[in-house]
This record gives C-alpha cells, sequence and structure tokens, in this order.
C-alpha cells in the first residue's frame, strides 16, 4: 500500500466515525518535512457526542484514550497506533472548542495549557494554527490566517513567562547550584521565548521540534552544554542576552 493509498485508507475510515465532520493530516507530513520514519498524524473533528470506542472498533492495534485523558485543554485526546506497518497518531478536535479558539484567537486572546512532552506547554491557539498548516482530506474545515490582534498581543505574554521563568532561577537554582534545575528551566524559557519571536512573525506553530531553530535560538546549545557548577548565573546572563538579541523578532 502506497503513501496515498494508505492516507486514503485510514481519512476514509475515520470519516465514517459517528459525530466526526473532518479528517485532517498535520505534522511532517502535511508540512512536507518529514523523514521516511516518520509517524503520520490525523485529526478528527467532530461535533456533539464522539465516542473513542467507536474508533477502538476499527481494530486498528495501539491504544485509544478517552475525551479529556490528554489534559483536558484544547488538546483532549487521541490515540497512538499502528496501521498497515506505519506509526499513527489520531487526535481528537472538538469543533465547538476549535470555534471558540478561532474567535478567542482573533481577539488576541489565549490561554497557555501544560501538554506531556511540551516544555513550554501550548497556547489555546494551537487548534487554529493546525486548521491553517493542516492538510484537510474529508470535509470542510476554515483555513483562518494568522490575526493581527494575536500577532500584537502573544509575544509579550511569552516573553514575561520567560523573564519569570528566569528571575526564579536567578534567586533559587542559581545560589544552590542546581545545575540540573537550571537547565530544565533555561530550556524552558528558551521554548517561551521562541514562542514570542514567532507570535511576533505572524507565524503559526503547533509543536517544539523546530522552534528553536526557527526562532534563531539554537545557540542555547552551547550554553547548555557548558553548565557546571560555579558558572550557573553567567550561563543564566548568557541565555539572557541571546533571548533578548532576538527580541525584534529575528532568527533563521
Amino acid at each position: 500500500m502506497n503513501d496515498q493509498v494508505f492516507v486514503d485508507h485510514v481519512a476514509g475510515r475515520l470519516a465514517g466515525l459517528p459525530a466526526v465532520r473532518a479528517v485532517t493530516l498535520g505534522g511532517s507530513r502535511a508540512q512536507g518535512t518529514h523523514a521516511p520514519d516518520s509517524d503520520w498524524d490525523f485529526a478528527v473533528y467532530y461535533r456533539g457526542g464522539f465516542d473513542p470506542g467507536d474508533l477502538r472498533s476499527l481494530g486498528w492495534d495501539g491504544e485509544v484514550s478517552g475525551i479529556g485523558d490528554w489534559g483536558g485543554g484544547v488538546f483532549n485526546g487521541g490515540a497512538w497506533l499502528r496501521i498497515e506497518g506505519r506509526r499513527v497518531d489520531v487526535h481528537y478536535r472538538d469543533l465547538d472548542v476549535v470555534e471558540r479558539e478561532i474567535g478567542e484567537a482573533e481577539q488576541g486572546r489565549f490561554r497557555w495549557e501544560p501538554l506531556m512532552f511540551h516544555l513550554a506547554g501550548i497556547p489555546s491557539y494551537l487548534v487554529v494554527a493546525e486548521l491553517a498548516i493542516n492538510r484537510v482530506l474529508r470535509g470542510d474545515l476554515p483555513r483562518p490566517g494568522y490575526p493581527e490582534a494575536l500577532r500584537a498581543a502573544a509575544p509579550a505574554v511569552w516573553r514575561e513567562r520567560a523573564a519569570l521563568t528566569l528571575e526564579y532561577v536567578k534567586g533559587t537554582f542559581v545560589p544552590r547550584g542546581q545545575v540540573t534545575e537550571v537547565a530544565g528551566a533555561l530550556a524552558t524559557a528558551a521554548m517561551c521565548t521562541a514562542h514570542a519571536v514567532l507570535a511576533g512573525r505572524g507565524e503559526w506553530v503547533t509543536n517544539e521540534k523546530r522552534l528553536l531553530g526557527r526562532a534563531g535560538l539554537r545557540g542555547v546549545d552551547a550554553i547548555l552544554g557548558g553548565l557546571v557548577p560555579g558558572t550557573l548565573a553567567e550561563a543564566v546572563a548568557e541565555a539572557e542576552a541571546l533571548f533578548e538579541s532576538v527580541a525584534g523578532g529575528g532568527g533563521e
């Protein structure tokens, strides 16, 4: 089964589930940045009561979560599957929630939410970004541009999160010589700064995999790689200088 036949096969099965109104392909496969072994990210957009048991009944190998099992926010659950020898993720997207977040983004408002595997967490406008980037396979979905109000408001929110993280590091972890905690906090602050840079440019972000590179912040690798007790204050100052250097939205 070649890739196109595979995509059509999976999309057709997902689109046939009760309450599903649209199916998309996302991630690196939609953006053309995938490697041969990259997984396949599908999303089901549903209206009303979607039952994960219907997805489970398709008989694909893997784990199917309940609604809300991935944190209960906009990223509200999904499945990790193996289909025709390929690794497949299926994400649940509630159209009522998505439409609400489109309206919020257009007003320059969003929420921060924690999510596993994301150092800086995610913005609630992630589901809007997906609509702009992902490939619609079945059904009809809006294709929003980046709202000017969000572009104006979001950078300051992300920079404040980065700044508060750094202030806490300087007052708590640096004096104690706690290298691991400093490293984690600098990585988190770097991701927040990168979100600010991309928001200032009006560029959508759906995950952290290429976020630092896109923002011109890969230089933080050298800072983290050189962390040792006794030089933590200097490392934090160097990171602050790096973050400030991209304050105008520069980068790769």
